[in-house]
């Protein structure tokens, strides 16, 4: 097992550039079933989660050539449409092949997922989704056993809160099914826009996109002609990176990003003193001479992302006074907050609440733990700025998402090496 080795860093400097969304290459990965022909993908993030996912397709008999970060990949040569407990124990995207498989074959078994501990995420979702295109339902033995003999049918689906794995799963079911699906409350996620307008480059007519009504023509079966795509750059990385520059007050530039599809980020940087500046593919953060606290409250896209609650919490760490997050979207998201406080963070929770009182350069280095992906972020965060070497351990969870970060971090001046256990 790996560990990292973090010092203290003084100021950060340079550029840093974004990989590709690894939350937008997995639902395009799965989506690859629907296709007809090869396909060309370019920007695909190497890390664990999408090789977890490309092992799963090869599983199912998918071919693929990869160099780095492009892909080539065909799916005709599937046989198999089983996902075994091997493979999606470790990763919840997992289930995102159970559209697409029951589109495309009429039957399919899919293991119920694992991933990160961050609190329920039930599929019940996807399978109401899926019962109502006409699939028949069954969990035996730790599998979701669904067939469609006659296919999928296009039908109204309404989704009682917003879900993004739902809403994706949804649309590439509904791609192959008979007639038209009409989707309400679908999630509008960057990556979520960015399957939609694969698919419609495909062949496909879905109407809304980005919206949260879908409309999607389906082909009655008829598989798809994929045209090559390269993956949209990842928002959360480029979040967390741009709060490596604030918590150690640094001038840093996030090379390869889309800024609109981070404004709810920002937007909490400048609530925090900082400013910041934008090009088209850019973003920059400038240090302030105070770093004040903020108040979060957490929900789906284009609102705070979840996904980056972790890191602000450990910015809010060095803010001059007192911040609070509230996490509204999972109930167990806050397992990072031990090892902050083992770092010497002053944080109280309650329940879905956090209060975090500031002090800047309060935090001592220690040995900390990693419990899920972004809570790994937030501890490189905090040992940035603790004084003394910290050491993160069960760093697997960060290499599930973020490609190369501690080349990146030491390219700008941080102190970071991976050493085994």
């Amino acid at each position: 097992m790996k560990y990292l080795k973090i010092s203290r860093s003084n100021k950060l400097q340079g550029s840093i550039k974004i990989s590709g969304a690894k939350n937008a290459a997995l639902p395009l990965l799965a989506c690859t079933i629907l296709a007809k022909n090869s396909i060309n993908i370019g920007n695909l993030p190497d890390v664990v989660d999408i090789n977890t996912l490309l092992s799963l397709l090869e599983k199912l008999g998918s071919s693929y050539t990869k160099n780095k970060n492009n892909i080539t990949i065909s799916t005709l040569s599937i046989n198999n449409t089983k996902a075994t407990y091997d493979i999606v124990k470790t990763m919840r995207a997992s289930i995102l092949v159970l559209g697409p498989l029951l589109a495309r074959f009429g039957h399919c078994e899919v293991s119920l997922p694992g991933g990160c501990a961050i609190g329920q995420r039930p599929v019940d979702l996807h399978l109401k989704a899926m019962e109502a295109m006409g699939a028949q339902i069954e969990i035996k033995s730790g599998y979701i056993q669904a067939t469609a003999p006659a296919g999928l049918k296009g039908a109204k689906i309404v989704f009682d809160k917003v879900t993004v794995g739902g809403t994706e799963n949804s649309v590439m079911a509904a791609a192959l099914a008979q007639g038209t699906t009409h989707i309400i409350n679908a999630a509008k996620e960057p990556e979520i826009v960015q399957l939609c307008e694969v698919l419609v480059n495909a062949g496909l007519s879905i109407k809304g996109i980005g919206t949260s009504e879908l409309i999607i023509e389906g082909t009655d079966g008829e598989l798809l002609d994929f045209k090559d795509f390269d993956i949209i750059p990842d928002r959360i990385e480029a979040g967390t990176y741009l709060c490596a520059g604030a918590i150690t007050n640094s001038k840093l530039t996030i090379e390869n990003v889309i800024p609109e599809h981070i404004d709810a980020v920002t937007a909490k940087l400048e609530e925090m003193n900082f400013e910041i500046q934008k090009t088209n593919r850019t973003i920059t953060i400038l240090p302030t001479n105070e770093i004040k606290p903020v108040n979060i409250i957490t929900t789906e896209y284009p609102g705070f992302p979840t996904d980056m609650q972790a890191q602000f919490m450990a910015l809010a760490t060095q803010a001059n006074g007192t911040s609070i997050i509230d996490e509204k979207l999972f109930e167990n998201r806050f397992m990072h907050v031990s090892e902050l406080m083992r770092l010497g963070a002053d944080i109280h929770l309650n329940g879905n609440t956090a209060t975090i009182n500031g002090t800047p350069n309060k935090l001592n280095a220690t040995d900390v733990m990693a419990t899920d992906l972004r809570a790994s972020s937030a501890l490189v965060l905090a040992a940035l700025v603790a004084e003394g070497e910290t050491s993160i351990h069960r760093i697997y969870h960060l290499d599930r998402g973020y490609e190369d970060l501690e080349g990146k971090l030491t390219a700008i001046g941080a102190k970071v090496e991976r050493f085994n256990e």
